[in-house]
């Protein structure tokens, strides 16, 4: 039976032995079966949460001009800045205003692949206009890398795989990314507002777990269930919510379910809706041959079974709006260079400055995308649908 709820875990289970097995098997049944979790108690203290919620939203308050000295377009690491309405999912406007951060790195040396370029410092407000942001959420970020590091274990397990299955594709200063994102009320968008209330579009998450803050009291998450249909994913104090990456479905023979999702903007009068989703990465380096040829090696059988009786339960096939586009075959072999394309894709105005080339191939591609469809459709056939980018937002 598809789910109508998502599931809330406590992490603290994990670490107890008498408890340890019984939290496996609740985090299997997410894994397979909704793709998505709250995880309680995961080990930061309330009080450190609060703080990182209350810089995160004061980011917003600060001068525009000061928001402006780092905007995204001004370095070619995507992180930064970004105005309202300035990135697009599923070929619609997100209405919302966001900063990128990541764990930072040093700039690449010269001659270094083009997609190391995200590997960088991050772009920091004052501060004299924000004394404590910087190391609140560079601590945040430490810390939550070594949960989700640790999570990502137990995804192992709970699948009958030695814990340290993924640890391969994790580099020694593996970098993280960090978003603190504010979705204005479609009263306070305008004219804006009449185009839609796509905070986010409907999208998967693309590398193996992110880790969700809910900063508000507000709705607006969604999950598609099995059978298409949207289920309500509030904000639960005290948790984080979990979205399993097209990577982990890729890597785990599709027994771990990446789940489609969307964000709608709070209705008119509502205020607006904060959240601070933190992305588990993978190293850039890793190629598409490696994650489909090798991988983490076989998911036992029985594993699989147990995903194929989800399926059978529910007509034996997923509605979906989102294709799963986590495959080879494209223009990049690495997932760095994937990245990279797939942030172009965003965030256009930033590949206009620093990536023309890649800007210039992703338009062309999705011209004949375009010509095909119009072209199909005219002959009588079913439209093509060019493929999808994965997303990083909630």
């Amino acid at each position: 039976m598809s789910f109508t709820s998502i599931p809330v875990l406590d992490l603290s289970l994990a670490k107890d032995p008498a408890t340890k097995l019984a939290f496996l098997a609740d985090l299997r049944h997410a894994l397979m079966e909704v793709g998505f979790l709250y995880l309680k108690k995961f080990g930061i203290p309330q009080e450190v949460v609060d703080q990182v919620i209350r810089e995160g939203k004061s980011f917003f308050d600060i001068p525009n001009e000061e928001k402006l000295k780092i905007e995204m377009k001004k370095a070619p690491s995507f992180l930064g800045y970004s105005r309202l309405s300035a990135e697009i999912t599923a070929g619609a406007i997100d209405h919302r205003e966001q900063i990128d951060l990541s764990t930072e790195h040093p700039l690449p040396e010269p001659g270094a692949p083009l997609h190391y370029n995200l590997l960088a410092p991050n772009q920091w407000p004052s501060p004299k206009v924000l004394p404590n942001f910087r190391q609140v959420f560079t601590d945040y970020m430490k810390k939550m890398g070594e949960i989700s590091i640790y999570f990502t274990s137990l995804i192992a397990e709970a699948i009958d795989l030695p814990p340290n299955a993924f640890d391969k594709y994790f580099d020694k200063d593996q970098q993280h990314k960090l978003k603190i994102v504010k979705y204005p009320d479609v009263c306070t968008l305008g004219k804006e507002g009449k185009e839609g209330n796509q905070g986010v579009g409907p999208h998967k998450d693309s590398m193996l777990s992110s880790y969700l803050l809910q900063a508000s009291h507000h709705r607006g998450l969604q999950v598609q269930n099995i059978l298409g249909k949207w289920i309500d994913c509030p904000p639960i104090p005290g948790t984080l919510v979990v979205a399993i990456g097209q990577g982990l479905e890729a890597l785990t023979q599709g027994v771990c379910v990446s789940t489609t999702h969307r964000v709608l903007s709070p209705a008119a009068g509502e205020g607006a809706r904060f959240s601070i989703p933190f992305f588990q990465g993978v190293s850039g380096d890793t190629t598409f041959v490696d994650l489909e040829q090798v991988g983490v090696g076989q998911v036992p059988e029985h594993i699989k079974e147990q995903r194929r009786r989800v399926l059978r339960a529910s007509g034996g096939q997923r509605l979906d709006d989102v294709e799963f586009t986590f495959r080879k075959g494209g223009v990049a072999t690495t997932l760095g260079e994937a990245t990279l394309r797939n942030r172009v894709k965003s965030h256009p105005d930033v590949g206009e400055r620093w990536y023309p080339e890649i800007l210039r191939s992703l338009r062309e591609e999705q011209g004949r995308a375009a010509a095909g469809s119009r072209n199909s459709t005219e002959g009588g056939g079913a439209a093509m649908v060019p493929e999808g980018k994965t997303v990083e937002a909630h």
